[in-house]
Protein backbone atom coordinates (compact mmCIF):
# COMPACT_ATOMS: atom_id res chain seq x y z
CA UNK A 1 0.00 0.00 0.00
CA UNK A 2 2.88 2.66 0.74
CA UNK A 3 4.70 1.43 -2.36
CA UNK A 4 1.60 2.74 -3.97
CA UNK A 5 1.17 5.65 -2.10
CA UNK A 6 4.85 6.69 -2.74
CA UNK A 7 3.97 6.05 -6.52
CA UNK A 8 0.92 8.71 -6.58
CA UNK A 9 3.16 11.22 -4.71
CA UNK A 10 5.35 10.59 -7.58
CA UNK A 11 3.04 11.63 -9.94
CA UNK A 12 1.57 14.38 -8.17
CA UNK A 13 4.88 15.68 -7.06
CA UNK A 14 5.91 15.94 -11.30
CA UNK A 15 2.76 16.71 -12.83
CA UNK A 16 0.36 18.45 -10.33
CA UNK A 17 -2.20 16.03 -11.12
CA UNK A 18 -4.74 15.17 -8.06
CA UNK A 19 -4.82 11.87 -5.83
CA UNK A 20 -7.73 10.48 -8.42
CA UNK A 21 -6.02 11.06 -11.51
CA UNK A 22 -2.44 9.90 -10.93
CA UNK A 23 -4.07 7.08 -9.06
CA UNK A 24 -6.19 6.12 -12.49
CA UNK A 25 -3.49 7.02 -14.68
CA UNK A 26 -1.43 4.27 -12.16
CA UNK A 27 -3.44 1.68 -12.17
CA UNK A 28 -3.98 1.99 -16.49
CA UNK A 29 -0.34 1.45 -16.61
CA UNK A 30 -0.37 -1.71 -14.33
CA UNK A 31 1.44 -0.18 -11.91
CA UNK A 32 4.14 1.41 -13.77
CA UNK A 33 5.07 4.84 -12.68
CA UNK A 34 6.90 6.04 -15.91
CA UNK A 35 4.58 4.47 -18.40
CA UNK A 36 1.72 6.30 -16.11
CA UNK A 37 3.81 9.55 -15.97
CA UNK A 38 3.63 9.69 -20.27
CA UNK A 39 -0.04 8.88 -20.42
CA UNK A 40 -0.38 11.93 -17.82
CA UNK A 41 1.81 13.71 -20.47
CA UNK A 42 0.18 13.15 -23.34
CA UNK A 43 -3.01 13.74 -22.44
CA UNK A 44 -2.02 16.97 -20.95
CA UNK A 45 -0.87 17.62 -24.25
CA UNK A 46 -3.91 16.21 -26.22
CA UNK A 47 -5.66 18.90 -23.05
CA UNK A 48 -3.78 21.52 -24.36
CA UNK A 49 -4.04 20.98 -27.80
CA UNK A 50 -8.09 21.12 -27.22
CA UNK A 51 -7.97 24.33 -25.09
CA UNK A 52 -5.95 26.02 -28.26
CA UNK A 53 -8.42 25.42 -30.94
CA UNK A 54 -11.06 26.95 -28.63
CA UNK A 55 -9.09 29.75 -28.02
CA UNK A 56 -8.36 30.27 -31.71
CA UNK A 57 -12.18 29.42 -32.70
CA UNK A 58 -13.24 32.32 -30.42
CA UNK A 59 -11.06 34.76 -31.01
CA UNK A 60 -12.25 33.82 -34.66
CA UNK A 61 -15.99 34.73 -33.36
CA UNK A 62 -15.15 37.56 -31.45
CA UNK A 63 -13.46 39.28 -34.23
CA UNK A 64 -16.62 38.09 -36.84
CA UNK A 65 -18.63 40.10 -34.15
CA UNK A 66 -16.51 43.20 -33.69
CA UNK A 67 -16.58 43.65 -37.92
CA UNK A 68 -20.90 42.72 -37.82
CA UNK A 69 -20.54 45.42 -34.77
CA UNK A 70 -19.75 47.85 -37.06
CA UNK A 71 -22.45 47.69 -39.12
CA UNK A 72 -24.44 48.66 -36.26
CA UNK A 73 -24.30 52.39 -34.24
CA UNK A 74 -26.00 53.01 -30.86
CA UNK A 75 -27.30 56.48 -30.72
CA UNK A 76 -28.36 58.64 -27.65
CA UNK A 77 -31.06 61.09 -28.47
CA UNK A 78 -32.60 63.60 -26.97
CA UNK A 79 -35.74 64.95 -29.13
CA UNK A 80 -34.45 64.37 -32.98
CA UNK A 81 -31.02 66.01 -31.79
CA UNK A 82 -27.90 63.02 -31.41
CA UNK A 83 -26.32 63.45 -28.40
CA UNK A 84 -23.81 60.63 -28.62
CA UNK A 85 -23.03 57.79 -30.84
CA UNK A 86 -21.02 55.34 -31.01
CA UNK A 87 -20.86 51.65 -33.14
CA UNK A 88 -22.24 48.54 -31.55
CA UNK A 89 -19.52 47.03 -30.64
CA UNK A 90 -18.41 49.28 -28.48
CA UNK A 91 -21.29 49.26 -26.64
CA UNK A 92 -20.86 45.86 -26.34
CA UNK A 93 -17.20 46.64 -24.71
CA UNK A 94 -19.06 48.48 -22.17
CA UNK A 95 -21.54 46.16 -21.13
CA UNK A 96 -18.43 43.59 -21.09
CA UNK A 97 -16.82 46.13 -18.65
CA UNK A 98 -19.86 46.39 -16.88
CA UNK A 99 -20.24 42.86 -16.22
CA UNK A 100 -16.53 42.43 -15.04
CA UNK A 101 -16.05 45.82 -12.56
CA UNK A 102 -19.05 46.76 -10.06
CA UNK A 103 -17.77 49.98 -10.30
CA UNK A 104 -18.47 50.20 -13.87
CA UNK A 105 -21.78 48.57 -13.71
CA UNK A 106 -22.79 51.01 -10.98
CA UNK A 107 -22.04 53.98 -13.03
CA UNK A 108 -23.59 52.51 -16.17
CA UNK A 109 -27.06 52.36 -13.78
CA UNK A 110 -26.26 55.82 -12.67
CA UNK A 111 -25.75 56.80 -16.27
CA UNK A 112 -29.15 55.08 -17.14
CA UNK A 113 -31.30 56.65 -14.78
CA UNK A 114 -30.59 60.41 -14.82
CA UNK A 115 -30.75 59.34 -19.15
CA UNK A 116 -34.57 58.53 -18.27
CA UNK A 117 -35.32 61.03 -15.97
CA UNK A 118 -34.08 63.36 -18.77
CA UNK A 119 -35.70 61.48 -21.50
CA UNK A 120 -32.99 60.61 -23.59
CA UNK A 121 -33.82 57.49 -25.57
CA UNK A 122 -31.53 55.27 -27.56
CA UNK A 123 -32.01 54.73 -30.67
CA UNK A 124 -30.08 51.42 -32.86
CA UNK A 125 -29.04 51.92 -36.24
CA UNK A 126 -28.53 49.66 -38.68
CA UNK A 127 -26.27 50.42 -41.89
CA UNK A 128 -26.27 48.30 -45.04
CA UNK A 129 -23.15 47.95 -46.44
CA UNK A 130 -23.51 48.94 -50.13
CA UNK A 131 -20.26 47.81 -52.69
CA UNK A 132 -18.16 50.99 -53.36
CA UNK A 133 -19.43 53.77 -55.73
CA UNK A 134 -23.49 53.02 -54.48
CA UNK A 135 -24.54 55.63 -52.03
CA UNK A 136 -25.56 54.01 -48.27
CA UNK A 137 -28.98 53.47 -46.90
CA UNK A 138 -30.05 52.89 -43.17
CA UNK A 139 -32.87 51.66 -41.16
CA UNK A 140 -33.70 52.69 -37.82
CA UNK A 141 -35.11 50.94 -34.81
CA UNK A 142 -36.10 53.47 -32.23
CA UNK A 143 -36.15 52.16 -28.18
Amino acid sequence: MNSDLEKIDILRARLGVGYKEAREALEEAGGDVVQALVDLEEKGRNIGERFQARGQEMVGQFKSLLHKGQNYRIKLKKGDETVFEVPASVGALGLIGALASSEIAILGALGTVTAMAHKYTLEFERRHIEPVGEPCTAEKEGL
